[in-house]
């Protein structure tokens, strides 16, 4: 069963929601958010389910007549800095006349520049805080709108060739947390430690990661470190690209990463969510079942005020992005589409049609 956190994180996303919202909802509840979640992102576990991607039923996209220029501005998530540069460049082909500027600062930038109107969208591979939301609110007098758009699966890589096959999200937590509050008896430091040997039993593991102004950063703590605290060992790197490189020089690294950020000089372990379950794999099958323990949305936010109409610029940016041609530059980046009830309640969320 997914966490409490991770069953709101799906629902707000399978449920198209208006705005960002700060209401508890009670573990009792959770069963229940992650069935409206399973419906939203569905089981691809037959052969039927398989044949068909969830982007079959998105409409491609289709220039609109009149003009649409402006500046597409986007200041967020670097794990998404690729992914926004692939739909800026995809989108420009329909309307020349857009300016485009992608900053990949982190998801910590967003909330900010879109208050202070200084961004067209917000990239964030997290939800919004609690104080980001009310200093939102303050200035604007409503909250702002995010809107799921891919689904990433965050891995744990190893160098091509450790040996490793797997890990339990126990062993993640005594591997990167200096307070193990994932419940494990004693601190994991070397190869040994997870049952290597030969040449890596006595080699310390050489931990990377991200900065804290980071999204992922935000989520690895929150979901594997059990909001424990890092290390002080971690190497914080610049970005996903940095930390994926820095492990394909390392033969004794370990780090985290989107998988969109996955090379040929790195492996993605198998992750069992509690000790003594099997691992689960970072395949799409997994994600989109739930079962992988460590899959996300990734997100545009937006300053919308309820009742209006959005300029033709960031209307029609949307529409791109969660029509099917927008949704192929997420496969082609190395995430996973978002299902046609996602991005039908994430369009109607800013009063749109469907896709």
């Amino acid at each position: 069963m997914q966490s409490k956190e991770h069953c709101v994180d799906i629902f707000r996303a399978v449920a198209g929601c208006r705005c960002v919202s700060r209401k508890r909802i009670s573990l009792s509840l959770c069963f229940v958010l992650l069935v409206l979640a399973v419906w939203g992102l569905p089981h691809l576990s037959n052969a039927e389910d398989k044949t068909e991607t969830p982007t079959e039923t998105l409409g491609v996209y289709e220039k609109v007549p009149g003009e649409v220029a402006g500046s597409l501005k986007c200041v967020g998530s670097d794990t998404m800095n690729n992914l926004v540069a692939l739909w800026a460049e995809g989108f420009k082909k329909f309307y020349p006349s857009v300016s485009e500027g992608i900053e990949g600062k982190g998801s910590a930038s967003a909330p900010p520049a879109l208050t202070e109107g200084t961004c067209t969208f917000g990239p964030m591979s997290r939800d919004w805080k609690p104080s980001e939301i009310d200093t939102f609110k303050e200035k604007h007098g409503y909250p702002p709108t995010v809107i799921p758009t891919a689904i990433d699966m965050l891995a744990v890589f190893v160098h091509k060739d450790n040996p490793l096959k797997s890990l339990s999200l126990q062993q993640v937590d005594a591997i990167f947390s200096k307070n193990r509050k994932g419940g494990a008896v004693s601190e994991i430091r070397t190869w040994g430690d997870v049952g290597l040997t030969g040449e890596w039993k006595d080699k310390s593991i050489s931990l990377y990661g991200r900065n804290a102004t980071s999204g992922t950063y935000g989520y690895f703590k929150e979901n594997a470190l059990f909001k424990g605290d890092f290390k002080t060992t971690v190497k914080e790197q610049p970005g996903s690209s940095s930390v994926v490189q820095s492990i394909a020089s390392d033969k004794f690294g370990m780090g985290y990463s989107g998988i969109g950020y996955k090379t040929a000089d790195v492996r993605a372990l198998g992750l069992a969510p509690k000790t003594g379950a099997a691992a689960i794999w970072a395949e799409p099958e997994f994600a989109y079942s739930g079962e992988y323990p460590l899959s996300r949305f990734l997100y545009l936010s937006v300053n919308y005020k309820p009742g209006t109409q959005l300029d033709p610029l960031r209307r029609e940016f949307l529409r791109y992005v969660l029509s099917s041609t927008g949704q192929g530059d997420v496969k082609k980046d190395g995430y996973l589409p978002v299902t046609f009830p996602v991005a039908q309640r994430g369009l109607k969320s800013v009063g749109l049609e469907k896709p």
